[in-house]
């Protein structure tokens, strides 16, 4: 479980016990221990097997895919893959593919409804570029949703990170874009759903991947 879930679990727990102290009433616990017992719950944290073999991406977040789009960053074809996060999805975050992080960028923004298209360039969000040991880059985008007021990354550059590697947290509802290489071969479609870690969403070649500088360009073009 996240040390989240824990701290807004335990401290509603404490406050229904107060209540308890002064109404002796059952029916006043009843709230705040629903709550408690929610938070626990949400902050949820279950250990994933991640899939192995080359060229393999998996999804960095838990939800549905809702969209798939082919863009062109700096002349290279890309794949943008986006997740909606629910309030009832893990919201634990990890790294698509093994490498090392070449960049996280922080943008401060509004809290549109994670659905809406344009909250990919309005919201809140952060930005991780991940080149893996082959050449290729991942890039994925944490954005707030309509709920969600924190974002998590506990990662920085220069960082090696693992294939599915729990690298942060969106609280509450939310959504994670992820841009690949359009040499990939996608195994999701529009609908599927995915868990962290663990649903492969494509799988790269070895002979040609995409260059840092592409997607830290679509990076930097989505964020303006």
């Amino acid at each position: 479980m996240v040390r989240d879930g824990y701290f807004y679990g335990l401290s509603l727990a404490a406050v229904a016990a107060l209540v308890w102290v002064l109404t002796h009433s059952l029916i006043f616990c009843v709230l705040p221990l629903l709550l408690a017992a929610f938070f626990l719950w949400f902050f949820r944290d279950p250990e994933r097997r991640v899939p192995d073999g080359p060229g393999v991406v998996v999804s960095p977040a838990d939800g549905k895919v809702t969209a798939i789009r082919s863009v062109v960053a700096n002349g290279e074809p890309l794949h943008h893959i986006s997740i909606f996060l629910n309030v009832f999805n893990v919201h634990v975050n990890r790294t698509p593919i093994a490498g090392t992080i070449q960049s996280v960028q922080y943008k401060k923004g509004a809290f549109l409804n994670a659905m809406n298209p344009a909250s990919a360039e309005q919201n809140e969000q952060n930005r991780v570029e991940v080149l893996g040991e082959d050449g290729v880059t991942v890039a994925f985008t944490q954005i707030a949703g309509l709920l969600a007021r924190r974002i998590v990354c506990n990662g920085k550059a220069g960082d090696r990170v693992a294939r599915g590697e729990r690298i942060g947290l969106i609280k509450f509802g939310s959504r994670v874009d992820v841009f690949l290489p359009a040499e990939g071969a996608l195994k999701i479609a529009v609908g599927d759903h995915v868990h962290g870690g663990a649903s492969v969403l494509a799988t790269l070649p070895q002979s040609r991947g995409l260059g840092a500088a592409a997607a830290a360009a679509q990076m930097r073009s989505t964020a303006e």
